[in-house]
């Protein structure tokens, strides 16, 4: 071999974990649920998406096989050559009504959609503002856009008007997280909204960790908040359970996208058992009120045992943070609770800024009350071992 590839690899992994960095891939052995067998250890799950706990509902695995039977394992190729069923057009359907939009489009994931939708619709010539805390999919969208991309500071609408009122020229769009993925907050959208519409700037919400959890029929934070958004990126795999994405949009846009977005036109498409069991879990949400209801009954619960605790806490979302600051506290916090039953997995950089290492704990319908109590026991525990 001409260069030893091998040998920085490893030089690279070194480094990363002189600097507590290691990352590991640790198999699930059970399905999703408040509780999961990991490495032979049944935990309480509080590092899952699965907000709604719908991931091993009966319903949607039921839709699944179905659909499986009917149509097979693989869609085989992308939409636009073979890989296009009517489950995929009943699932836009499904989300356009769900979000009460003209259209709606498939993707693979939220990252697919988000690097999708922002580079096929803005370029060299546009100007993008963007949220410090969004996710890293509208970050890398805004990138392979090649617009000129300027970065306001978290939910700083202040600041986010002056950028606008000194860049009044050209296609202008502003990029948001409903929910922010690590701190758990929200976008104030009704400001946003307001502040699009005077300076004639698109708006762009992704509502990834919003669907499911906001909003009368759980349609989001723009539901909750009356905000109508020119765009709305929303997935099917975390509240709703299942797999991939969506954008919600107008027809002119869809088509467009259609043409442009180079994740979907590249993209083999999703299976349509996927499809089927989306559309049986966007009808569960608008139907089970009581699934809203019992998340945010843990949201306040966990929210005041946080406090009692002294850790800042704010019932935004099912998403908390716990920050701890170096790497390997929070590395170190995470195994002393796994040791105690309860597995929240530490975020440390890239994903979160250096000395902001956490662990980030997401709560779910189907948590009890014991299960909550547990991982505040164990947290409480863990401050007292620090102590020592």
């Amino acid at each position: 071999m001409s260069y030893d590839f091998t040998r920085w690899a490893q030089g690279e992994l070194d480094l990363l974990a002189s600097q507590h960095l290691t990352r590991t891939l640790e198999p699930l052995q059970s399905a999703q649920g408040p509780t999961v067998r990991v490495g032979g250890q049944s935990l309480i799950n509080f590092s899952s998406n699965d907000y709604l706990g719908l991931a091993a509902s009966p319903l949607l695995i039921h839709a699944a096989q179905q659909a499986l039977d009917a149509h097979g394992l693989g869609s085989g190729a992308s939409r636009l050559v073979a890989g296009d069923s009517a489950l995929h057009h009943a699932l836009e359907a499904s989300v356009a009504r769900f979000l009460g939009s003209e259209a709606a489009l498939l993707f693979n994931s939220g990252y697919a959609a988000n690097v999708g939708l922002v580079s096929a619709l803005w370029g060299k010539t546009d100007i993008l503002f963007s949220d410090a805390h969004n996710h890293a999919s509208l970050i890398d969208g805004c990138r392979l856009s090649r617009a000129r991309t300027l970065v306001y500071p978290h939910n700083d609408v202040a600041a986010l008007e002056a950028l606008l009122s000194a860049h009044p020229q050209g296609r202008r769009a502003v990029l948001t997280d409903a929910v922010f993925s690590m701190n758990g907050d929200t976008a104030r959208l009704h400001e946003l909204s307001a502040l699009c519409e005077r300076h004639g700037a698109a708006l762009v919400v992704d509502e990834a960790h919003a669907t499911g959890v906001f909003g009368p029929t759980g349609a989001g934070l723009c539901e909750a908040q009356g905000v109508s958004a020119d765009l709305r990126m929303g997935t099917l795999g975390k509240s709703l359970g299942g797999f991939g994405a969506y954008v919600a949009c107008d027809a002119a846009v869809r088509s467009l996208l259609i043409h442009r977005a180079r994740s979907l036109v590249f993209s083999t498409a999703l299976p349509a058992a996927w499809c089927a069991a989306g559309v049986t879990a966007i009808a569960r949400v608008q139907q089970d009120t009581a699934l809203r209801e019992r998340l945010w009954s843990n949201i306040k619960i966990f929210t005041t045992g946080l406090r009692e605790l002294g850790f800042e806490a704010v019932a935004h979302s099912p998403i908390f943070s716990v920050v701890l600051g170096a790497p390997e506290r929070a590395m170190a916090a995470s195994a002393f609770l796994r040791e105690r039953g309860v597995w929240a997995k530490p975020i440390r950089p890239p994903t979160v800024p250096p000395g902001t290492s956490r662990l980030r704990m997401t709560l779910r319908a189907d948590h009890s009350p014991a299960h909550l109590q547990q991982a505040l026991t164990a947290l409480a525990d863990w401050q007292k071992a620090e102590r020592r």
